[in-house]
């Protein structure tokens, strides 16, 4: 499958294989950390040298996503930019701004990109649509509430685990009840572990975890995090 419906606060939600969320009632697309301008910025910093095809590969595929589901509202829950010099440096500043054209955009506020990014669309610390509140990082608790749904992204999930008789490790939206936490989106972006102790103080009973790519799947996270708590012991 190519996608995985789920309900957040009421909201008929579709987790896609690509890693993107996508809210048909709204026809809102909604991608996390994207981290654009990652290789420059590695480069420029004197760090570990990346190919520098990493923002054409994300924006690839945001547009391919765009131009299938044609969303009326993208939002970008925040490290759109890897850091602020990124933005200035951005050599695809021109098809960034195609995609931006005849719908409303919103840069959501993250740790790496604390500031708008001078491109079109607006920038928010983060939204509110519907019941939905869509953030940067997962507060530690969601009140209960009119908005009561929270998605976020900033951890990158990423869950290993046997699938078809081998050993994948795959990036995830993870998900409760009140939250949903979306995985990475861009290219060179790393992940951590959806049974790391961080993740573990945010999901609530029953959280799942949706497989990015294909097979496209839902699977109890409860399961998964205990089999490798006790291949720990």
């Amino acid at each position: 499958m190519s996608a995985q419906p789920l309900v957040l606060a009421g909201a008929p939600l579709l987790a896609l294989a690509s890693g993107a969320l996508f809210w048909p009632a709204e026809r809102l697309l909604c991608v996390a950390d994207l981290h654009l301008g990652k290789s420059e910025r590695l480069a420029r910093r004197g760090g570990t040298l990346l190919p520098p095809y990493e923002t054409r590969a994300t924006l690839d595929r945001l547009a391919a996503e765009i131009d299938r589901l044609a969303p009326a509202r993208v939002i970008c829950l925040g490290d759109s930019f890897d850091d602020t010099a990124a933005v200035d440096a951005l050599a695809k500043r021109d098809r960034l701004a195609a995609l931006t054209a005849g719908r409303d955009w919103i840069w959501i506020a993250g740790n790496h990109d604390p500031e708008a990014p001078g491109l079109p669309g607006r920038g928010l610390a983060e939204a509110v649509v519907g019941p939905l509140t869509f953030r940067h990082a997962a507060c530690a608790t969601v009140a209960p509430g009119e908005n009561s749904g929270e998605v976020s992204g900033h951890y990158h999930p990423k869950l290993r685990l046997a699938l078809g008789g081998r050993a994948v490790s795959r990036p995830c939206f993870l998900h409760d009840d009140a939250r949903l936490i979306l995985p990475a989106f861009g290219a060179y972006t790393g992940g951590l572990a959806a049974d790391s102790p961080a993740l573990a103080r945010l999901l609530g009973d029953g959280a799942h975890a949706i497989l990015t790519g294909e097979p496209c799947v839902t699977l109890p996270l409860a399961p998964v995090v205990a089999r490798r708590a006790v291949r720990r012991r």
